[in-house]
């Protein structure tokens, strides 16, 4: 009795986990067709809140992070704030020479002569607006790019490099690929910062920041774009431009996708290396998060 017990259990066990394994292959199998007329080199990490129902497509790849940086600048800067060092209140100021015209940036048009802002306002433009001035501003707070990385590192968090600032990165093509991270870094710190039980924030800036990343303007056409409209999505975009060659190094989003059901996953996508245009790049992301989204739903049901 004990055997057949014990024999009907590792058949239970082995088809649940054939069937599981097999409706992934599924979800990837959808994901290579979507980028496989693409001229891109394409960059994916999903997975579910459970901390199962994982799959990569070049998770271990090196992309450049662009504007990606910002929420891990973010996060360095909320966890300085937690050691006392600063608060969300405090007022620090942005000089006119800050307001580097070359930049993105909505807080200079808001504040063409400089102004004194809250930590908490530079931290909503830098990471809900992807703001460039705003982000430079953080990391002249916290003591540059080296601080940043050097918290991750701390935190044992690998394959995230952040070695130069906006206005480097903006001004030099090539060296916006020192700032790199993999997707599955990328939804490693999601999943981990996410977490309810995390150890990095405090709960008044764990608030904060999924607070910020829910009101995310940029990026409408990428993970959201095929998404059913008013789905929650807590996500941080970046994007390099298109060079002379007609070559696009980055057009990034990663984020939280929260499902009808309370239920969520996480998804970092990548697009490098693109001679597609920006209609193209965004429509991979959208198609990708879409795939994903069928996917957790028919979980669900």
């Amino acid at each position: 009795m004990i055997k057949l017990f014990h024999f009907t259990t590792f058949l239970f066990l082995f088809v649940f986990f054939q069937l599981s394994a097999q409706t992934t292959d599924a979800l990837r199998q959808q994901i290579q067709q979507i980028v496989s007329t693409k001229k891109v080199v394409v960059g994916v990490a999903i997975m579910g809140n459970n901390g199962k129902d994982t799959l990569s497509l070049n998770g271990d790849g090196h992309f450049p992070m662009q504007s990606v940086f910002k929420f891990h600048i973010a996060l360095a800067v909320l966890s300085q704030i937690d050691q006392g060092k600063f608060s969300l209140h405090q007022k620090i100021k942005i000089l006119k020479k800050d307001l580097l015209p070359k930049l993105y940036s909505p807080l200079r048009e808001d504040y063409p002569n400089g102004a004194r802002l809250a930590i908490s306002k530079i931290l909503a433009y830098t990471v809900s607006q992807s703001d460039n001035v705003g982000c430079d501003a953080l990391l002249r707070l916290v003591g540059g790019t080296q601080i940043v990385e050097d918290y991750f590192v701390k935190n044992n968090f690998k394959d995230i490099k952040i070695k130069i600032n906006e206005e480097v990165m903006q001004n030099n093509w090539d060296l916006q690929f020192q700032n790199w991270t993999t997707p599955k870094a990328a939804n490693e710190v999601l999943a981990s910062f996410y977490d309810k039980k995390q150890k990095f924030l405090s709960p008044k800036s764990y608030d904060f920041i999924w607070t910020v990343m829910k009101q995310t303007e940029t990026g409408m056409d990428r993970l959201k774009g095929q998404l059913p409209k008013g789905t929650v999505v807590a996500h941080k975009t970046g994007w390099s431009g298109t060079n002379k060659e007609g070559i696009t190094a980055a057009v990034n989003d990663i984020g939280i996708i929260f499902l009808p059901n309370g239920q969520y996953f996480f998804i970092s996508v990548f697009v490098t290396n693109s001679t597609e245009d920006a209609k193209t790049n965004e429509r991979i992301i959208a198609d990708i998060a879409k795939a994903a989204w069928d996917y957790f739903i028919t979980k669900t049901k």
